[in-house]
């Protein structure tokens, strides 16, 4: 696969995860934290906000991974 076509991939499959893990983040947040303290809150938002990094760097990794040479 071209690294450029790869890279294309990349980027739409980026923005598309930020997009699904916002809006499944604030749907979990809605339904499941309205009646905890601020504390919670925090917890949750601050995994939920580090959490998403580990789907977006195996993208990251499989766009930068050097195209297989053929000889």
């Amino acid at each position: 696969m071209p690294v450029r076509l790869r890279k294309l991939i990349g980027t739409i499959l980026l923005v598309l995860l930020v997009i699904v893990y916002a809006i499944v983040a604030t749907i979990i947040a809605v339904a499941q934290l309205a009646e905890s303290g601020p504390v919670v809150h925090l917890a949750f938002f601050l995994f939920s906000g580090l959490l998403w990094i580990l789907p977006a760097m195996a993208i990251i990794k499989w766009m930068l991974k050097a195209p297989k040479t053929t000889s």
